[in-house]
């Protein structure tokens, strides 16, 4: 953990997975597993860009990450 970008992604994936974890303990789930397989690729491309100094295509690609989770995915956010 020694980039700012290696913080933003693990808090992301960690996000991402209590999303799939609540989701998928519900009776009828509302989305599949693939739909968390693009923003978790993102996440580990992100980190890599951002540890190799590619500080403003990481920064975008964390936009689109986040994104793809809010448009696609549809957290419900808030009580």
């Amino acid at each position: 953990m020694e980039t700012i970008f290696d913080w933003l992604t693990v808090l992301t994936f960690a996000g991402l997975a209590v999303l799939y974890l609540q989701r998928s303990a519900l009776a009828e789930p509302t989305d599949h597993i693939w739909q968390y397989l693009p923003p978790a690729i993102g996440c580990a491309m992100v980190n890599y860009a951002g540890n190799e100094g590619y500080t403003i295509p990481a920064a975008l690609g964390l936009v689109m990450v986040l994104a793809y989770i809010y448009y696609v995915l549809k957290p419900r956010l808030g009580g």
